[in-house]
């Protein structure tokens, strides 16, 4: 019985360390996907490459994010969570300010910010767990 109970602990914490980091990096390339819209206007060589730059911006950011958590958990948790909170909080003004109001753009908020906070969520787990 004792033994179970050690697998099953030994199984949950490598859950709790790996699935916020490879959720991560799911969620950075798919952030990544929304930069290759620049292909199609012709913007020439340079324009493109600083216009994925100027697009990835956010995956780099959390990219380096994601660097720092891999070992300091509390950092994710946070950072992830308030990147969440961040996206949500200025399309919620700028769907206060647009004319007409495009109620759709909350269910962005969903597929952008819900992921973030899950990871952020499971980081802070992790964290919680390590610090027992």
């Amino acid at each position: 019985m004792k033994e179970n109970i050690k697998y099953a602990n030994k199984k949950e914490n490598k859950f709790v360390y790996w699935a916020p980091r490879i959720l991560s990096i799911i969620f950075i390339l798919f952030l990544a996907l929304f930069s290759l819209d620049v292909f199609g206007n012709n913007y020439g060589f340079w324009g493109t490459v600083t216009g994925l730059l100027i697009h990835n911006i956010p995956s780099f950011v959390l990219l380096i994010i994601l660097l720092i958590s891999w070992k300091h958990e509390i950092v994710g948790a946070i950072a992830f969570i308030l990147a969440g909170l961040i996206y949500c909080g200025i399309n919620i003004v700028d769907l206060l300010t647009a004319n007409p109001i495009e109620w759709y753009r909350l269910s962005w908020c969903l597929t952008i910010a819900g992921p973030a906070f899950l990871i952020g969520i499971l980081f802070l787990m992790g964290w919680l767990k390590k610090k027992k």
